[in-house]
């Protein structure tokens, strides 16, 4: 048996074994997977199923998180390193060189004051422990009545129970189950807005002014028993790719002074420069009173997230209002060293190791080059009577369609020109590695078109 025929039959065994065995995301038991992945390189995977072996570009950057690509010869040798030191330590008591310079890193990237750190095992588990800080917060501070979060509607935030109880509760994914905890305020979503080729944002005026009346009238008539605001700035991911201005995290920053509640940013997605700036927040010139970080901050290669806070929040809990408090919460892999090895390694890479806002930071042109090249690549979809919309924001790319996207037909025709994507709704979207070279995003966009062409008519 030569070698083609033995992988084939390596990833035609890994499916079958895998059925009725595994779930996978957002999927029933039997639904199994389509493809076996056997091989990874830069931005190309090797896929196989029953009709043979693909080599596809990763449209999907491993769900936005691989943007340095596979197998980097950096991460890689993080990774090593760190092994043959140690892979993991208890993080209760003590404290190892790469979880303190990884910290040290995140202050220096993130907006503003957000200075103090809690590493968390996934973006989800992030976004837990900052809903848990802002109640403590209000807590040591005597409001004991603030209990509710107010949220954006569309959002998502992750699939903890905590987390569940601020994504959208009628368009999310969490409609089939009771809402744990108080029940949250959820606001309008802001007016789709789309960033131009020179730079500018272009939305509805008299939408957003009426958008920003009802947001406002809502978090004031439900002020005492609301103790923060969360949001994904400026990009609602599995809301839908939605892109809103800028200029309504700033309503929601003036919302929370005016109230005092505390305002998360959720850029767990939109971090580490996917939107055309190092935070998605920095869109607006606004500072969060606490930020979740993940996906992208390993570059792909191990599950991490963090939780950023500034010092007025941080020094609630350290008895600067007469109460000293634990953070409560204790992940058994929290600040695991093999994960903060390569999450270092990962950030000097988009960093170039030099100032992170630096014109010349390699991140930058990265996404610059990105969103070039997935503007043009994406483009002739607008021509097809099947398509909605065509939208590009940094390193994202859009094709909205008018119906529900065909996700197995699609998927398929996408793998047979050479590009894996994962279709949901009427989205076929790509958030693909940060290194992906012109040719390469050239090719992952006609695949896209040509699938959609196939699929869903001209």
């Amino acid at each position: 048996m030569n070698a083609a025929t033995s992988l084939v039959s390596q990833g035609q065994d890994l499916l079958a074994r895998d059925a009725g065995l595994l779930w996978h995301p957002y999927a029933s038991l039997d639904a199994g997977a389509r493809y076996a992945v056997t091989g990874a390189k830069g931005v190309r995977l090797t896929l196989e199923d029953a009709h043979g072996t693909h080599e596809v570009i990763d449209g999907m950057g491993s769900w936005w998180s691989m943007v340095h690509g596979y197998r980097h010869p950096v991460l890689d040798a993080a990774a090593h390193a760190q092994i043959d030191s140690f892979s993991h330590v208890m993080f209760g008591g003590l404290t190892h060189a790469p979880a303190v310079e990884l910290a040290e890193r995140l202050v220096a990237m993130a907006p503003g004051d957000l200075s103090h750190v809690f590493l968390a095992d996934s973006g989800s588990i992030s976004v837990e422990v900052a809903l848990k800080l802002v109640l403590q917060y209000h807590h040591a501070r005597g409001h004991t009545g603030r209990q509710r979060f107010a949220a954006l509607r569309g959002g998502y935030h992750g699939d903890t129970f905590a987390a569940m109880g601020v994504c959208d509760p009628v368009d999310g994914m969490h409609a089939a189950f009771a809402r744990p905890g108080a029940e949250q305020l959820f606001l309008p979503r802001p007016p789709a807005a789309r960033l131009t080729v020179e730079g500018s944002w272009e939305f509805d005026a008299a939408e957003f002014t009426v958008w920003e009346t009802e947001a406002r009238a809502l978090a004031a008539a439900h002020a005492p028993e609301l103790a923060g605001i969360i949001a994904e700035p400026v990009l609602q991911g599995a809301g839908g790719m939605y892109v809103y201005a800028p200029a309504a995290l700033r309503v929601l920053r003036e919302i929370a002074d005016e109230h005092d509640l505390l305002l998360v940013l959720d850029e767990i997605a939109t971090g580490f420069g996917r939107t055309g700036t190092l935070f998605a927040s920095e869109w607006a010139g606004v500072v969060p009173d606490v930020m979740c970080v993940g996906k992208a901050l390993t570059g792909g290669y191990l599950t991490l997230a963090a939780m950023l806070c500034t010092p007025k929040v941080a020094g609630a809990l350290d008895g600067a209002y007469g109460s000293g408090s634990a953070l409560l919460h204790g992940p058994t892999f929290m600040g695991n060293p093999l994960a903060c090895a390569v999450a270092n390694a990962s950030l000097g890479l988009l960093t170039g190791g030099g100032d992170p806002r630096a014109a010349d930071a390699p991140w930058r042109e990265q996404i610059a080059a990105l969103e070039t090249g997935l503007r043009e690549a994406l483009d002739p979809a607008a021509a097809l009577s099947s398509v909605k919309d065509v939208r590009v924001l940094g390193g994202v790319g859009v094709i909205q369609l008018h119906e529900p996207v065909a996700l197995a037909e699609v998927t398929a025709a996408a793998v047979r020109q050479g590009a894996w994507v994962r279709p949901f709704r009427d989205l076929l979207y790509v958030m693909p590695p940060y290194i992906s070279s012109r040719d390469e995003i050239r090719l992952l966009g006609a695949a896209l078109v040509a699938a959609v062409e196939h699929v869903h008519g001209s």
